[in-house]
């Protein structure tokens, strides 16, 4: 027989009355299977802990060094199993979450990671800006556990949750000849701009969008003529509104305001960017469950 963590909560309960009868009574127990349960833990130490005699009870001096070793355990045993439960409701342990550049426009996003932050502050939350072909990569590569991204279709191991369309925007100067009469909110067709010079996303920055673009342009019956390229939204929108070409980009990239720059909305049918949250597939951790629930919550209705 070994020394169990019963052993030491009754050796406890007594050392710290120094009454049996009291200990019992803290413990839930009668007397005797009490005073059973510290002869057994004296014989398993082969020391024995308390002075007895008709009047009090005393520690022994083994006892005394047995009441601070089983306090400090115990309090880590407590310590651990606390731990354990919460990182078992996700309350605890590590999140990395992938983003793309353009994502975290949407007012969303950042709304849902704050949220999270708050209910979850013991939660470590590593986010790492990677387009869509590299979240896909370190999802599968367990490199991260969330990824928000373009839609598109995924290896095997994943799978994913539209959160939100975001539709695309053609961005132009403002003083354009094809929209300088256009009255706001309307929308133009794409390959109204058929002959006009692109600039667009350097596909390893932004491949979810420099690929829906290449489809969007080839369904209007084009191929882009695409003379700069870039790794910032700011940067395009800055270099549409110099004139030095067209762009298209997700709507929610209008938060960006550059002075000259105009969003226009494209009525294509297909001029629209689904932002999805993929991870792996199999039971979720409580922590993935956790964010998610915020993010679509923050996306319904």
């Amino acid at each position: 027989m070994s020394i169990e963590l019963r052993h030491l909560r009754y050796f406890l309960a007594v050392a710290d009355t120094l009454h049996f009868g009291r200990a019992a009574e803290r413990l839930g127990m009668s007397q005797p299977p009490l005073s059973q349960q510290i002869r057994q833990l004296e014989t398993l130490l082969g020391a024995r802990l308390f002075l007895r005699s008709n009047r009090r009870v005393e520690l022994t001096e083994a006892g005394r060094v047995l009441q601070a070793q089983a306090t400090d355990a115990l309090a880590r045993v407590d310590q651990a199993i606390e731990l354990t439960q919460r990182a078992q409701r996700g309350e605890t342990g590590e999140l990395r979450i992938g983003l793309t550049r353009a994502t975290p426009l949407s007012t969303q996003i950042p709304r849902a990671i704050f949220a999270y932050r708050q209910q979850f502050p013991q939660v470590q939350l590593k986010l790492r800006e990677m387009n869509t072909l590299q979240q896909i990569d370190a999802l599968v590569a367990n490199e991260l556990d969330v990824g928000l991204i373009r839609k598109r279709a995924l290896p095997t191991p994943l799978m994913s949750r539209k959160l939100f369309s975001d539709p695309l925007a053609l961005v132009v100067h403002d003083q354009h000849p094809l929209i300088r009469d256009l009255p706001a909110g309307a929308p133009v067709a794409l390959r109204q701009f058929a002959h006009e010079p692109f600039v667009g996303f350097l596909r390893e920055v932004g491949a979810g969008i420099h690929d829906h673009f290449i489809a969007l342009c080839r369904s209007a019956g084009f191929t882009p003529r695409i003379i700069q390229e870039a790794g910032e939204a700011s940067t395009l929108i800055s270099l549409a509104a110099s004139g030095l070409g067209v762009t298209v980009l997700p709507a929610s990239c209008s938060h960006i305001h550059v002075e000259g720059a105009r969003f226009v909305p494209l009525s294509d049918r297909a001029a629209s960017s689904e932002v999805h949250v993929a991870y792996r597939r199999g039971a979720p951790s409580p922590l993935i469950t956790h964010f998610t629930r915020l993010l679509q919550g923050g996306f319904s209705g």
